[in-house]
């Protein structure tokens, strides 16, 4: 049974503080009124035989949390308390997050020898013991996504073969390499309404093409998603799945590293933040976070970079930076350079974790801080002090 958690609520100044508006704030915020009580300062995720950490999910209102180390899926609750392990997959899991609507984990998980893609559904109540087999238990199904799939494996070169996995080459579309990031939120241009689950791709780095500047995001309504998911069989990869989309998106920052990291929605700021690893094109700033903001529409225009049949950019739907951070003038992208990279979750009212990797002699860990925006350009977050 799950350990309710109540909620304190922070004080109007901490909503005000919480607004995307350059803040004269010190490194770290200390009036202990602001902060809920229920949310650790820090958490630290475990040492495992595992992956580095990929992302995290926060049950706020149970008081999880949840982190992906690759192959490994550990549950803590908020006193630090390890309540459970899954393992038992070959695949990558990446980013989390949990749904309330539904009490599930969702991520990214990943088989690109198979050409499988899913979004990996986790009953995580069921993980009440360390050590648990996915294969010998219901706790992991997962549905398949299609789309992905067809971008992924695109022959861009038209020679009959596809090259597999592997970055130098003109294959894969818009330079996908799979998918990372993932969240839920509204529709894109809206802040209210349904919830959809928002996949970011992973993007390869490719110095040598231009098509692979954009983020590419896909909303997908999960309500009916019973329908899809299926248990993981590796031995036999199924291909149950949406073949339709609640949208496709573009938001251009020039390549990074694999794309999207880490992808998440802060309702309190109405904003999406998009953590990347940095990317290795000079020509542009390689800022290592982003954001979009909600309510902006999106706008049908030029891929710029993406070739079209008729000589000119592919069009599709874009989503515009937000106009916060540091501004690099010759191409007009935002963003800031802050590590988002391996778990960034909001947790309402302003304040998120995030999470820092570490490893050692056979193992993987991961450290979070309670930090809260301050939109500052330089130093987007602040750490919370007792």
């Amino acid at each position: 049974m799950k350990r309710t958690v109540l909620l304190t609520s922070l004080l109007l100044a901490a909503s005000a503080m919480a607004q995307p508006a350059a803040a004269d704030a010190a490194d770290a915020v200390t009036p202990a009124s602001l902060t809920p009580i229920s949310l650790p300062l820090t958490q630290n995720g475990g040492r495992w035989d595992s992956g580095h950490v990929q992302g995290i999910a926060v049950d706020v209102a149970g008081g999880y949390i949840y982190y992906s180390f690759t192959n490994l899926l550990a549950r803590f609750d908020f006193h630090g308390n390890l309540i459970g392990t899954l393992v038992g997959w070959t695949g990558h899991l990446g980013d989390l997050d949990f749904n309330p609507d539904t009490g599930k984990v969702y991520g990214s998980l990943e088989y690109k020898a198979d050409e499988a893609f899913y979004i990996a559904v986790f009953d995580v109540d069921e993980i009440d013991r360390v050590g648990i087999r996915a294969t010998e238990s219901d706790i992991l199904r997962t549905v398949y996504l299609p789309e992905v799939t067809r971008d992924y494996a695109a022959d861009m070169d038209g020679d009959g073969v596809f090259d597999g996995d592997i970055a130098r080459t003109p294959d894969h579309r818009y330079g996908g390499s799979g998918i990372d990031g993932v969240g839920f939120g509204p529709a894109f241009g809206q802040t209210g309404g349904p919830q959809y689950l928002t996949v970011a791709y992973g993007v390869y780095s490719n110095t040598e093409r231009s098509d692979n500047d954009h983020q590419v995001l896909l909303q997908y309504d999960v309500s009916d998603w019973d329908l899809y998911a299926r248990p993981l069989l590796e031995s036999a990869p199924h291909r149950s799945g949406p073949d339709t989309l609640a949208g496709k998106y573009f938001v251009y920052t020039g390549n990074t590293t694999y794309g999207v990291q880490n992808l998440a929605y802060d309702a309190s700021l109405q904003r999406w933040f998009l953590g990347v690893y940095q990317g290795r094109k000079a020509e542009f700033p390689n800022y290592l976070l982003f954001a979009v903001d909600a309510a902006t529409q999106p706008v049908w225009g030029d891929l710029v970079g993406v070739p079209a049949e008729d000589g000119k950019w592919e069009q599709g739907m874009l989503l515009p930076l937000a106009n916060d951070g540091l501004l690099d003038e010759k191409t007009g992208i935002r963003g800031w350079h802050q590590k988002a990279d391996v778990g960034m979750q909001p947790v309402g009212d302003g304040l998120f974790y995030l999470s820092e990797d570490s490893r050692g002699d056979g193992w993987q860990s991961a450290d979070l801080t309670l930090v809260r925006w301050t939109g500052d350009p330089m130093k987007p977050f602040a750490a919370m002090e007792k």
